[in-house]
């Protein structure tokens, strides 16, 4: 895979050597220099990863984007893609768990769909190697959108407008599996968070983010933990963790692997951008608030075998949790149009 991410140098140093640093602007407050480090692993890049194998194109992209819009993916040709992820609600659908098309909600929450293109692997348990590998997990479920691959294949070869569409993109490979693969894929990478106060606070306004959340920042990094798991701009390692919530039969990637303790009950740890929007939270939305889920963390999940060694209580007042609170709010990008495409008929 090729990773054009704009020429971003990342420096690194050792603990100790961050620890007595300071940096000093001409005129400024003094900011820890483990801060400034600290800043530099979450600056935006530049330019959005495609792999070799499915480049971007404007127009496979603009074909994918169709694709997503439309309920004839679904057997009752009332669920698209964008039913579960609205870019109306930070590309989540704001429910607990995800409702398809079967009677009863399913076990896990819808994941929102943000920086997805820098994510290793997808789906809460890793199940999926790639974007282009999930297309059709939840098209062909019949607790999801419950449409047999067939069934989809006839629909689109039935409308000329996306004939036409496959074939200004995909030439004589026309409509395939294959087809619809790349081009869901190439629109859902486009699908990036889009410039939050944090990220003008990262590129130095100083004054984009508070007093509150820049504390917030220093907890996050330090005393509170999160970026073990929540790392670098999308804020998120994009692996696997237990950190002691699930329960029973929720295993999460231990079903993929049975064997392995570490792995039982792990999930993967999902992205904070747009996180004040996205409640409830967790895999199986179980927690209400974000100050719920800091109380979480601070009494440290369950322990047991699994759980991450990342994860054990913290410790913290009142006064942290608000400036935790505070630093989250600022990872939120203000409301912005997405255009609905008019769909082939």
């Amino acid at each position: 895979m090729r990773w054009k991410l704009g020429g971003i140098l990342i420096a690194t140093m050792t603990v100790s050597a961050l620890l007595t640093l300071w940096w000093q602007a001409p005129g400024a407050q003094a900011v820890p220099r483990e801060t400034t480090a600290w800043q530099d692993e979450y600056r935006r890049p530049q330019e959005i990863p495609f792999p070799d194998q499915n480049p971007y194109s404007a127009e496979k992209a603009a074909l994918g984007r169709m694709l997503f819009f439309d309920p004839i993916f679904s057997a009752s040709r009332f669920i698209s893609c964008a039913s579960c992820h609205n870019p109306g609600l930070s590309w989540g659908d704001g429910r607990a768990r995800a409702q398809g098309e079967g009677p009863s909600a399913m076990d896990l929450r819808s994941p929102t769909l943000l920086n997805d293109a820098w994510m290793p692997r997808l789906g809460w348990d890793g199940k999926f190697r790639d974007i282009e590998s999930v297309a059709f997990a939840p098209i062909t479920a019949a607790a999801n959108m419950n449409l047999p691959e067939e069934t989809l294949l006839a629909r689109l070869a039935a409308i000329p407008g996306y004939v036409r569409a496959f074939a200004g993109v995909f030439g004589k490979e026309g409509i395939t599996r294959h087809t619809i693969e790349l081009a869901l894929a190439t629109y859902e990478r486009t699908i990036v968070s889009q410039d939050a106060p944090f990220d003008r606070w990262i590129e130095g306004d100083a004054d984009a983010i508070g007093p509150a959340a820049k504390r917030g920042f220093e907890l996050f990094n330090g005393k509170a933990r999160c970026a073990g798991c929540h790392s670098g701009w999308p804020f998120s390692d994009g692996s696997f963790h237990d950190i002691g919530t699930a329960r029973d039969r929720d295993i999460g990637r231990g079903r993929i692997f049975p064997s392995s303790v570490k792995l039982k009950y792990a999930f993967k740890t999902p992205t904070l951008r747009d996180v004040a929007r996205r409640a409830p939270y967790m895999h199986d939305g179980s927690v209400a608030t974000l100050a719920d889920v800091i109380d979480l963390y601070d009494r440290g999940g369950i322990d047991r075998p699994s759980r991450s060694e990342l994860i054990s209580p913290l410790g913290l007042s009142e006064l942290e949790k608000a400036d935790l609170i505070a630093f989250l709010e600022t990872l939120s990008s203000p409301p912005h149009d997405v255009e609905v495409p008019t769909l082939p008929r």
